[in-house]
């Protein structure tokens, strides 16, 4: 009796299409253009255009929302690595934004006020306190950030899906809490609790102080860590080290048969997404001038973790989009579309109030429709769909 055979439908992708991915060079060049073309419209454009024109981009695009942005976009970078690169699901990112932010705060400011050391410091030498140059505080803060990945690394990484992630949630809650209560940990003030640290010193740029109204200079600077962050991303994605967390994204049991050491490889990428939240952290304290820990909720963890499922995980320039996208919507689309509304029809929607059930339902559709996300990884995209691919051939015979 002849056997039955099972005949398999060509796909219409070709191998091309699947292996050759983004062209980074067309990505980098783009991310270059646009950077210097906003730096260009904000510095020198946007206070010559009529008022009508440029009471717009202040309305839907503010140069503080474009800063701010660029800070989502640095802890986004960072947090893919972690989840889009190794695919260890993180909850509790936002407590390497936190301890960022206090690095700042502590060696930037006259919070320690019983000394008195000024290096590289913008800040008057007459001032009390720790001032140390804002470059200084951002390796600072990035390296602290990147041992403390490391410290709470080393015994969770064991853990495996939802066990990981719900220790990371109980990390990203306990940080911003003992800063919250730090007033007085045995009679030391750590974080100033509720109150806060502010202000903090102002950066150095070519001999010039920037304050914290100087947001076309800012932009600059913030711009540039998320380039490094870019670069950091893309160098580790194509070494020996990035090819080991994407065999382990995929197959942590297999990767292990075949030589990557897991553990050492998993701490390199808390490390490196927590050096990440460190950089982000100062920059979001420069940029609000002070930081306060009812800042530091676990609501950014899930939004950051949000930017990376939307943009593409995995994919570099599809979470920037992601980033930019939310971080845009959170902060002043929804708000000033809300007001527009609002205005137009004589209501009073509190638009933004609404901003989780919107986030959340694009979560649902892109789960349902998009996984791979906006932008995807072709490495990614490919594995996510292959068992509808191959079950829509056998189904085609």
């Amino acid at each position: 009796m002849k056997k039955p055979s099972i005949k398999f439908k060509k796909t219409s992708k070709s191998k091309k299409e699947v292996t050759k991915g983004f062209d980074q060079s067309k990505w980098i060049r783009g991310f270059t253009i646009a950077a210097v073309a906003i730096w260009i419209f904000y510095a020198f454009i946007v206070d010559l255009l009529p008022y009508v024109v440029a009471d717009f981009f202040q309305k839907w695009l503010p140069a503080t929302t474009v800063n701010e942005s660029l800070v989502w976009v640095i802890c986004a970078l960072g947090l893919n690595i972690v989840v889009g690169y190794a695919g260890l699901l993180d909850l509790g990112f936002v407590a390497f934004w936190a301890i960022g932010g206090y690095c700042a705060g502590w060696f930037m400011s006259d919070f320690f006020h019983q000394v008195n050391i000024h290096i590289g410091s913008m800040a008057p030498a007459e001032q009390p306190g720790i001032h140390l140059s804002f470059w200084a505080v951002l390796f600072i803060g990035a390296l602290i950030c990147a041992a403390f990945g490391v410290i709470i690394g080393a015994p969770t990484l064991r853990l495996k899906s939802d066990y990981l992630a719900l220790v990371t949630l109980g990390f990203g809650e306990i940080i911003p809490q003992i800063f919250f209560n730090g007033e007085n940990i045995g009679g030391f003030n750590l974080s100033n609790g509720s109150k806060g640290i502010s202000p903090v010193d102002n950066i150095g740029l070519f001999g010039k102080k920037l304050g914290p109204f100087d947001l076309d200079w800012k932009y600059l600077i913030f711009v540039s860590l998320a380039a490094l962050m870019v670069f950091i991303s893309l160098r580790i994605r194509g070494g020996r080290l990035g090819r080991a967390w994407l065999a382990i994204r995929e197959d942590e049991l297999a990767a292990s048969m075949m030589g990557v050491p897991l553990m050492k490889s998993k701490l390199a990428a808390y490390a490196v997404g927590a050096f990440s939240g460190g950089i982000g952290g100062v920059a979001f304290a420069t940029h609000v001038n002070g930081v306060f820990a009812d800042r530091f909720s676990f609501a950014i963890s899930i939004i950051l973790l949000a930017m990376v499922v939307l943009g593409g995980m995995g994919n570099v320039w599809g979470v920037i989009v992601g980033a930019l996208s939310i971080s845009w919507v959170n902060s002043t689309g929804l708000p000033a579309f809300g007001e527009t509304v609002n205005s137009a029809l004589g209501t009073n929607i509190n638009f933004p109030s609404y901003n989780f059930l919107l986030f959340g339902g694009i979560l649902v559709f892109m789960m349902l429709y998009k996984r791979e996300g906006l932008l995807p990884e072709s490495r990614l995209k490919q594995i996510l769909h292959e068992a509808d691919d191959t079950t829509s051939n056998i189904g085609g015979h």
